[in-house]
């Protein structure tokens, strides 16, 4: 594969990308934009027929995730957390906890290199703890393999949890219009700020910048209405790939050898995270009357953005849903590099 004209292997990384990005899709799995694309690119450079992204293309299309994050946050974020902080706090850090506990079992058992462990076990969004990862030690092609199959897992149970409550997703919900209607003036605005802003955290070499601060930036435009933050579905898709070819094409041989040899550890440790969120999603149903399959999203590891596609198409409260899980994610990103300093440190001198 080596000997083929690099436009060819172009050519064959975007169609193969295109057809398993759509056949994921059609299967309704979570993250099938970015795991499609990154899947071939993986498949490709272990062949030997790898092609160079550009970096620039990478920063920037980390700035529009920063970007389509930041238009998650519900608009009564903070009222919520405010009328039911306490709910919130247990919440947050049941979970956050119970994932860094197992983080650093993996670590101390030297599974994974460095911090690698801890940031593959971290309950956020799944691509921004794996782009953060690599800024702190991490690698990230294996925080790839660990979150990628969380969120896997996350998903099929949460499907599963659904249907055994008799709540049947609507087909309707998880369609997507790819080339709606918009406004190109918001939109090359919208592109504009996820390129100067993520430019911008990658020269001033921010950890994770590249992405954390457009997000902070998308938060403040949202919550002051000065502009909106407009994202058209084939945006976000190109988005998407761009990044997974950037992880994918990072994988050699070696690393494939060791991920598939971690594979029952690592289910092992997935299963057992989402069994001790089910029991806290259990503490909320009793002790704070949420109903049980609020209380099981809310609680869910899968991260904000596969639980969104759930919960979007169930009968459920989703501004409380949307609520919790944003607001771990706010606090893993905001806690992450500390957590996966002292925890990788205490798993070595254990």
């Amino acid at each position: 594969m080596s000997s083929q004209p690099v436009w060819l292997r172009w050519i064959g990384l975007v169609i193969g990308s295109f057809i398993l990005a759509a056949a994921l899709e059609w299967l309704h799995l979570p993250a099938a934009l970015l795991l499609g694309p990154m899947a071939v690119a993986v498949l490709m450079a272990v062949a030997g027929g790898s092609v160079a992204t550009p970096r620039s293309g990478f920063i920037i299309a980390q700035g529009v995730v920063g970007l389509m994050i930041s238009t998650s946050l519900p608009p009564t974020v903070f009222q919520e957390i405010a009328e039911q902080w306490p709910i919130f706090v247990v919440g947050v850090l049941s979970t956050a906890i119970a994932a860094a506990a197992l983080g650093w079992l993996m670590a101390r058992a030297n599974i994974f290199p460095g911090t690698t462990a801890i940031w593959g076990s971290s309950p956020g969004a799944a691509s921004v703890m794996v782009l953060m990862s690599e800024s702190y030690g991490g690698d990230m092609r294996l925080v790839a393999f660990m979150q990628y199959i969380r969120v896997v897992c996350c998903a099929l149970a949460a499907t599963l949890v659904a249907r055994i409550m008799g709540v049947t997703p609507s087909e309707a919900a998880s369609q997507i219009v790819w080339f709606p209607e918009v406004s190109w003036l918001a939109v090359s605005a919208t592109v504009a700020i996820a390129v100067a802003v993520s430019l911008l955290g990658a020269a001033l070499k921010i950890p994770g910048g590249p992405m954390l601060l457009p997000l902070a930036v998308g938060l403040a435009l949202k919550l002051s209405g000065i502009m909106p933050i407009v994202l058209p579905p084939w945006l976000l898709a190109i988005s998407y790939a761009v990044i997974g070819w950037g992880i994918g094409m990072r994988f050699t041989p070696d690393v494939i050898a060791h991920a598939a040899s971690t594979l029952p550890r690592v289910l092992i440790s997935v299963l057992s995270l989402i069994g001790i969120c089910g029991i806290f999603a259990v503490v909320l149903v009793v002790f704070a009357g949420v109903d049980p399959l609020s209380a099981y999203l809310a609680t869910s590891p899968g991260g904000a953005d596969s639980v969104a596609i759930i919960a979007a198409s169930t009968k459920v409260d989703v501004p409380f849903v949307m609520t919790m899980q944003i607001a771990r994610f706010l606090f893993v990103v905001a806690t992450g590099p500390a957590t996966a300093r002292l925890l990788s440190r205490a798993a070595r001198h254990a």
